[in-house]
């Protein structure tokens, strides 16, 4: 049993804002083409201004939790991530990511080189460090793994295991954000990590531009996982993640130069960058109604750090060369607006239900019920009387006597024609005897139908309540006069017979007998079948036993058919079965893409949120609706 534990402090619910740390790049020479020096300047720890270009002459002062200037080294710029890590102990999940303009630096601050080594090295370095230093006496046992991909032209692909193809992005029930079918890499000390990561990054893609000889062409995410498990009872389980991720750059295509595949890499960048801002827009604004996080891989997979669960630390990128200076402009306004999003964290935890708690909680349902005496009994009572009257009204309907005798009109009519007289008096009587056989017809049909549903369902064979017992009169020869033409007539039967105490509900003996049933009878019939609700076989045919009373070949063939639109079937399709949401529908063609078709139905229970207790639900509900039930 999984549940969400809000992170607490004294009366209040905690939240946690993100913390925005800005760095500054080494000014360089080489980048400077008209000499005109540096356009930002740090004054203080966390303090900065840059000059206004709309007025030289005046400043605009930016203000972070912190800032890093030009000589700041790789490890004080880590020591404003270090505070979030033991969070990931917790069962709390954290993020780090690097955010600025090409050739800004972000992916040195967050790779590093060996002899300096970024955020990340450090970072994980420093979560073995903690685990290690956990006392075994304190009752956990902590487990570690690693994933690590790239988003590439609007693709997450898998680093750790380069042939794989683009991978989807979920939502859990708990509003957690995974992606099927990604590699997770347990990992025991940093050198088992090491061995596992520089590898993987050299699978990463990079491109030569005008800026940067090495430039970073996709946004790069390493997921840290910690596990702890708990020695005793409840067996308490507390998973946290620490997502580090290297942002690619924003691009001005006049000055770097792209073409071709480096202008389509250089596209899906900025537009993924531009919906991040649109999303620190939404989170800001009061009116917002919606948080754009779909509208891009990136932002969903950010989700969480931006407005999400996580305790968040963003590193700002700054260059100080009047070459970048709008793209500095726009990252520390960007940086400015995010140090304004307030995250919500909580502690994911599972905790283990003992198998002994289920029969206590049986036999205390068992006492409860006895203590409320016949209860049960007597609303099974209700039920029944319930059904029994709502057989009754069916009845009724088909048999309703407040109608005026249709048997009587008919003996009137056809004895007016018989007799002859005025042609159109005629013609009007005929008319009426034909609309009068179809009402006959239809009464009759739906008291045929009800009696046949009613003996089907209850399982037993009987004769139906509506035969006719008494042989039908023969037709008499018309006649009619001459000037009238000649037409088959109906002729009436020899007295009325009781049939349930309805005496218009008597087959009608004409001259041609209709031996197969039209297609509107078939769907009077079919309405009929399912307005009527038998008192006592549906509900024990479908809940006692529902399976074994059902043919072996019908089962088989809803089976198939059921089979068939899982493995073909589209959103919409899926959609349509039952207990299927719009949520189950996209998991099962996720599991599609990636493992293919559904070679037995059992192998739905693999899908996420299919479980062994939902499958059979599923199963009876759609097998059923498949046989019309």
């Amino acid at each position: 049993m999984a549940q969400r534990v809000a992170v607490s402090d004294g009366a209040n619910k905690k939240v946690s804002r993100v913390r925005v740390a800005v760095r500054l790049r080494p000014y360089m020479g080489t980048q400077d083409e008209k000499n005109e020096g540096s356009c930002v300047r740090g004054l203080d720890s966390k303090n900065l201004e840059i000059i206004n270009w709309r007025n030289a002459t005046e400043t605009v002062k930016y203000s972070f939790d912190v800032f890093h200037g030009e000589q700041t080294t790789q490890q004080e710029v880590f020591l404003s991530v270090k505070p979030i890590l033991p969070h990931i102990l917790t069962g709390q999940n954290a993020s780090v990511f690097a955010y600025g303009p090409t050739g800004a630096g972000k992916t040195h601050t967050m790779m590093g080189t060996l002899n300096q080594p970024g955020v990340i090295p450090r970072a994980v370095r420093e979560v073995f460090k903690m685990v290690n230093a956990k006392n075994e006496d304190e009752g956990w046992d902590y487990s570690i793994s690693m994933s690590y991909l790239e988003i590439y032209n609007e693709k997450v692909l898998d680093l750790l295991s380069p042939g794989s193809q683009d991978l989807p992005i979920r939502e859990d029930k708990d509003k957690n954000i995974l992606i099927p079918g990604l590699t997770h890499t347990t990992i025991t000390s940093f050198s088992d990590f090491h061995k596992h990561f520089v590898p993987a990054s050299l699978n990463r893609t990079t491109a030569s531009t005008k800026i940067n000889q090495r430039s970073s062409r996709s946004h790069a995410v390493l997921l840290l996982k910690v596990v702890r498990t708990q020695h005793a009872p409840p067996h308490r389980q507390q998973t946290g993640k620490l997502y580090l991720i290297d942002l690619a750059g924003s691009e001005d295509n006049r000055r770097t130069g792209n073409q071709g595949i480096r202008l389509k890499e250089s596209g899906a960048i900025n537009l993924s960058l531009f919906t991040l801002s649109k999303v620190v827009d939404s989170l800001n604004s009061s009116t917002a109604v919606r948080v754009p996080y779909r509208d891009s891989k990136l932002t969903r997979l950010l989700q969480d750090s931006l407005g999400g669960s996580a305790h968040s630390v963003m590193i700002t990128n700054i260059a100080p060369e009047y070459k970048f200076y709008f793209d500095t402009f726009g990252a520390l306004n960007f940086a400015s607006k995010s140090k304004l999003i307030v995250n919500k964290p909580f502690i994911c935890e599972t905790v283990a239900v003992p198998v002994s708690a289920l029969p206590v909680k049986r036999a205390r349902d068992g006492q409860e019920a006895g203590r409320s005496g016949t209860e049960p009994q007597k609303k099974r009572q209700r039920e029944e009387k319930k059904t029994e009257q709502d057989g009754s009204r069916i009845s009724a309907h088909l048999h309703s006597p407040s109608e005026p005798s249709v048997m009587d009109r008919l003996l009137a009519l056809e004895k007016q024609v018989m007799n002859g007289g005025d042609k159109d008096k005629a013609d009007d009587s005929r008319k009426e005897i034909q609309a009068l056989k179809e009402k006959q017809r239809e009464l009759e049909s739906k008291a045929m139908l009800y009696n046949q549903v009613i003996g089907e369902l209850s399982g037993v064979k009987r004769e139906s309540a509506f035969k006719n017992s008494l042989a039908p009169l023969q037709r008499k020869q018309s006649t009619a006069s001459k000037g009238i033409k000649q037409q088959a007539v109906v002729q009436p039967l020899q007295g009325q017979r009781e049939l349930l105490g309805v005496s218009q509900l008597l087959p009608l003996q004409t001259s041609a007998v209709v031996k197969k049933q039209s297609v509107c009878a078939k769907k009077k019939e079919k309405k009929l079948f399912d307005q009527v609700e038998p008192p006592e076989g549906k509900e024990n045919f479908i809940e006692k036993g529902w399976e074994s009373q059902i043919d072996t070949s019908v089962l088989d063939i809803s089976k198939h058919k059921i089979l068939q639109i899982l493995n073909s079937g589209s959103l919409k399709e899926l959609k349509g079965l039952q207990l299927i949401g719009d949520k189950k529908a996209k998991l099962i063609l996720g599991w599609r893409e990636i493992h293919g078709q559904f070679k037995k139905l059992d192998d739905l229970i693999k899908v996420e949120g299919m479980t062994g207790k939902r499958y059979p639900s599923f199963m009876k509900a759609n097998i059923l609706s498949v046989m019309g039930y």
